[in-house]
């Protein structure tokens, strides 16, 4: 039995094999645009459409594909296209919740199940030479909402978490066990 985590992701990567999950990782490219679909829907949307850009799949193969997004006042946070505007998201973000939810399409050849998980996450004030320290030192313009919760600004300026810290990081593994322990137990390799 095979699974492939179709994802460029190296965190999603890192979770799965700290999960005890051996897999290959691809990356899939799709058409990633969300208009007309509800805020709430857009991750599993996506990470559905990510599952079907990868095409057939053999009988001992599992594909996992996910999408994570961050909405604050019902608006998304995607990944930034610029410093300017991953330092401005994170003004936004400043002391104020957000929810952070991770899409995931489970799929092999006979079977396909896709679900969202919802965290919210509660910033502190975040100073200017905070926000600056974080852009200059990690890599804010690969992430969602322009910060990972793995890294300073997760480690010191986060107040609260309500939901799974995982899926934070964009791959919700608690669920992900259960849904393949329940649906995929042969990929499973304690079963």
């Amino acid at each position: 039995m095979r699974i492939i985590l179709g994802s460029q992701s190296p965190r999603r990567a890192e979770l799965l094999s700290k999960m005890g999950l051996k897999h290959d990782q691809i990356a899939l490219h799709c058409d990633e645009s969300h208009q007309g679909i509800a805020n709430e829907k857009v991750a599993e949307t996506l990470a559905i459409r990510k599952s079907k850009s990868f095409g057939k799949l053999k009988s001992d193969q599992l594909l996992i594909t996910a999408d994570t997004t961050v909405l604050l006042n019902d608006r998304i946070l995607n990944k930034p296209s610029s410093m300017d505007e991953a330092y401005a998201m994170l003004v936004e973000l400043s002391g104020n919740l957000h929810r952070v939810i991770s899409g995931v399409c489970l799929r092999t050849s006979l079977k396909e199940i896709s679900f969202s998980v919802e965290s919210k996450v509660q910033f502190a004030e975040l100073e200017t030479v905070e926000i600056e320290h974080y852009i200059q030192t990690y890599q804010p313009l690969d992430k969602a909402g322009s910060y990972g919760i793995q890294e300073w600004l997760g480690l010191n300026k986060i107040q609260s978490i309500n939901g799974c810290y995982y899926n934070i990081m964009g791959l919700p593994c608690a669920r992900l066990y259960e849904e393949i322990k329940t649906s995929f137990s042969n990929f499973m390799p304690l079963y």
